[in-house]
């Protein structure tokens, strides 16, 4: 049986970067859950789609194709065909992906794809819901975290790096935003599993980070197995 980690927790909390390498570090396959709702979003904003209208979103959904694709061991995210990785990291498609990610019939559409690919691997797959509904029966359940501030000097930093112009202040805001959304939205709320292991990386570097979370999974395997 394939081993499954799932890690859930806020935007900018670090849970793709440190998630990837963990899975590295461990062997796994590293499913970054909240690439294929960008993935949706980028679609729907390229294609002048209202990202808040569901019946309009949902009627083009069978014409998004998204992959998740792993070149060179990285993570790499297709749409139709299309590599797009780094189009989907900007902030107008996280704002809209946190609006698509809420609606019931987007969830539906990647749900049967995050499963299948949790059933033929070994994984670390992170998001908002995996632990509570994507894959409720994982083997290790995991809720990383850090203050909104930290979290948003992150994303401010990583944006800058890119030559984009932001203020931290807005970041912040998109941070407290898209919280707010992710916890109050009527379909699988972001929130801790009863049984995932807090990790709130807020005073931890990167790599502290990184070693947490594989000595939380491994610990946690080895009391499965025992």
């Amino acid at each position: 049986m394939p081993i499954n980690i799932a890690i859930d927790g806020p935007a900018g909390a670090g849970k793709s970067t440190i998630a990837r390498a963990a899975a590295k570090a461990l062997g796994f396959i590293y499913v970054d859950t909240g690439a294929l709702y960008r993935a949706a979003a980028y679609f729907m904003i390229s294609h002048g789609i209202d990202v808040n209208n569901e019946s309009k979103v949902g009627g083009y959904l069978c014409d998004v194709v998204p992959e998740l694709k792993y070149i060179d061991g990285e993570q790499h995210v297709f749409v139709n065909g299309v590599d797009v990785t780094d189009k989907i990291r900007t902030p107008e498609v996280s704002m809209g992906a946190s609006a698509v990610s809420a609606m019931p019939c987007v969830r539906d559409f990647l749900f049967d794809l995050q499963q299948k690919i949790a059933a033929e691997n070994n994984v670390i797959m992170d998001g908002r819901d995996i632990g509570t509904v994507v894959l409720p029966n994982a083997d290790v359940k995991i809720y990383l975290t850090a203050s909104a501030e930290e979290r948003a000097r992150r994303r401010h930093k990583e944006l800058a790096e890119k030559g984009e112009n932001v203020s931290f202040e807005e970041v912040l805001a998109d941070v407290n935003k898209r919280d707010y959304n992710d916890m109050n939205r009527e379909v699988a709320p972001l929130k801790k599993a009863e049984d995932a292991v807090l990790c709130d990386t807020t005073n931890v570097d990167l790599q502290g980070a990184i070693e947490m979370l594989i000595n939380i999974i491994n610990s946690k395997l080895t009391m499965n197995n025992g």
